[in-house]
Formats: C-alpha cells, sequence, structure tokens
C-alpha cells in the first residue's frame, strides 16, 4: 500500500525540472554537440515555488 509523503511545492512554470539543455546545432572538435544550460526563471533553478510570505516579503 503506497505511503503519502509530504511533497514540496513544485514550481508551476518548470514543473520540478528547472535546468534544460538546449543543443545549438553545432559541434565541437570533438563531436559533442554545443549545449546551453538555461534555468528557469520564476524559481531560480530550484524547481520548487515560493511561498505567498516569502514572495510578499520579496524574497
Amino acid at each position: 500500500m503506497p505511503q503519502r509523503t509530504r511533497t514540496a511545492r513544485v514550481c508551476r512554470d518548470c514543473d520540478g525540472f528547472p535546468v534544460v539543455a538546449i543543443t545549438t546545432g553545432t559541434r565541437h572538435t570533438d563531436g559533442t554537440r554545443a549545449a546551453l544550460r538555461i534555468v528557469c526563471p520564476a524559481c531560480q533553478g530550484t524547481g520548487r515555488a515560493l511561498s505567498a510570505a516569502l514572495a510578499r516579503m520579496g524574497r
């Protein structure tokens, strides 16, 4: 029987996947692809939503 666990509030903008790698289409000399790491601007890469109290305080 599954147990209920306390889950953190997931960021609704990135759905808990705060950092993504996007390939640019070019390759390095060793054959690997050049990629950009993009961080979610809403949660700043944490993957969790801020509580309303912290958002009001300006954190």
